[in-house]
């Protein structure tokens, strides 16, 4: 583990403000924002979970109380708004708030340029690029770097510790480690076997991020193999049971949500400008689901076509369900993604289009777009998440919590969750939709089979997949990076 600044005489609360002339920006620098976290209850999350894991979070957070007194935590990333990455932090942080420790969060600011950039990049750790589209990209990626350092400077003390996520932040580390600042880089992406386009990636992240305390993935197959196994962690992401999209939903509560989001046809209810494709269908309707990002990786497009090759009762209805697409900041490609899947719809027979609905929430009510997410999965009879590459996958851990059964592929971290057969279905190459449609055939003609793969998936998921598993490794990599055993 990295030596801590125990001993260094350094114990000022002053903001740190030198930066290195090669990274002070010229003209106007735009800035890191911060963004509010209000802490969230502990007692409510103890009860939720079982004894064994009530003890071993309250032992965990009493650690680190003692070892981390006197210092802020930071996280810094792109976004407030959409994605499991600004989710996560917005729970995580407030859990820690509510312990008693100081956690405080900045998001980055980037032009289109840098966001172009950032996105080529993640598409490329998961293994998919265009030839040498990275040349000449290290000089807008430090443009951005360079603007918002002041701002990051001017908040962080020389005592802290800071935790930067996903290549977005990643030319930070150099800046921070120069300042004597503790920082951890935290990848919530990656692939499980290399290809060409990963090691482009890594590559060009490598200069950035290879020096940081410590470096953090998902999975032990994301790290490139010149990452220091001794600092090396290893944090799933998790859920909040408690929050919006998690907790308990009444049927009828659900229903009046959906009905008054327009994504549900019942009298009285007006059409949804958020619905596009086929209307929405009727409360009577069995419903398969997919929630993402209109993200090209999520292969909305062979969700469609492989919910049009299977044999279904005219009953069941396909929803695909995303973020508005300007409503996340950091993912340019959005609305191209919602076009082509738009295109697909349109060439699909028919019959298909006629239960098939592509809906794009508004993000203005972070609140209210959680609890139509949370409405539309508990009324769900099946949950797919057919992605073609996947960091982890919140949302299936969002639908093994309501007890639904998954249909997904066997990428990244969705392998971690399901286990074929026993708390879900996996999907073995991605790209096959007729496996997909064969899969949702199965779960739609076999109730009992959907209802025992969503009860296991339930238990699997509160054993492993809950806050209280990632509070217990954030802390322990906090402490492990001052040094504490």
């Amino acid at each position: 583990m990295p030596i801590g600044l125990a001993g260094s005489g350094i114990s000022s609360r002053s903001p740190v403000q030198a930066l290195p002339s090669d990274l002070r920006c010229t003209g106007q620098c735009a800035s890191v924002h911060e963004i509010r976290i209000e802490p969230r209850p502990l007692d409510a999350l103890m009860a939720v979970l079982p004894a064994a894991q009530r003890a071993n979070l309250q032992t965990a957070l009493a650690s680190a109380r003692r070892a981390l007194a006197g210092r802020v935590i930071w996280n810094v990333n792109s976004t407030a708004t959409g994605g499991g990455v600004a989710e996560n932090l917005r729970t995580l942080l407030g859990y820690l708030l509510a312990a008693g420790l100081e956690a405080r969060w900045l998001v980055l600011d980037g032009d289109a340029e840098f966001f172009a950039i950032t996105k080529r990049l993640h598409n490329a750790i998961h293994g998919f690029c265009n030839a040498g589209e990275m040349a000449g990209a290290h000089e807008g990626y430090q443009r951005t770097t360079a603007a918002n350092a002041p701002g990051l400077l001017g908040s962080v003390a020389r005592r802290d510790l800071v935790v930067l996520h996903d290549p977005q932040s990643a030319g930070l580390v150099p800046l921070l480690r120069e300042a004597e600042i503790l920082v951890a880089w935290r990848s919530h992406i990656g692939r499980d076997s290399p290809n060409d386009c990963s090691v482009s990636g890594w590559d060009f992240l490598q200069s950035y991020v290879q020096d940081a305390d410590a470096l953090v993935f998902s999975r032990p197959q994301y790290a490139p193999g010149w990452v220091d196994r001794a600092r090396r962690w290893i944090i799933p992401p998790s859920i909040d049971p408690l929050a919006p999209k998690n907790r308990p939903l009444p049927d009828d509560d659900g229903l009046r949500l959906l009905a008054s989001a327009g994504l549900i046809a019942m009298q009285g209810a007006g059409p949804s400008p958020a619905v596009q494709g086929a209307p929405p269908p009727g409360p009577e309707a069995r419903l398969v689901v997919q929630v993402s990002r209109w993200d090209k990786l999520k292969d909305m497009p062979g969700v469609m076509s492989g919910f049009a090759q299977a044999r279904l009762p005219a009953d069941v209805h396909l929803m695909l369900v995303a973020p508005a697409v300007t409503g996340v900041a950091d993912d340019p490609e959005g609305a191209e993604v919602l076009a082509q899947s738009l295109d697909t719809w349109e060439r699909l027979p028919a019959a298909a289009r006629s239960r098939i609905s592509l809906v794009s929430l508004p993000m203005d009510d972070l609140v209210q777009n959680a609890l139509v997410v949370n409405a539309v999965q508990r009324r769900a009879t099946v949950v797919a998440q057919k992605s073609l590459a996947e960091g982890f996958g919140l949302t299936v851990a969002e639908a093994m919590w309501k007890s639904k059964p998954m249909v997904a592929s066997a990428v990244g971290g969705i392998q971690d969750q399901i286990t074929d057969g026993e708390d879900g279905l996996l999907i073995r190459d991605p790209a096959d939709t007729g496996a997909f449609a064969r899969a949702l055939e199965r779960l739609i003609e076999d109730p009992r089979l959907a209802h025992e793969l969503g009860s296991a998936a339930y238990r699997r998921v509160t054993a492993n997949g809950l806050d209280d598993r990632h509070v217990i490794r954030t802390t322990g990599l906090l402490e492990g990076m001052i040094g504490t055993p």
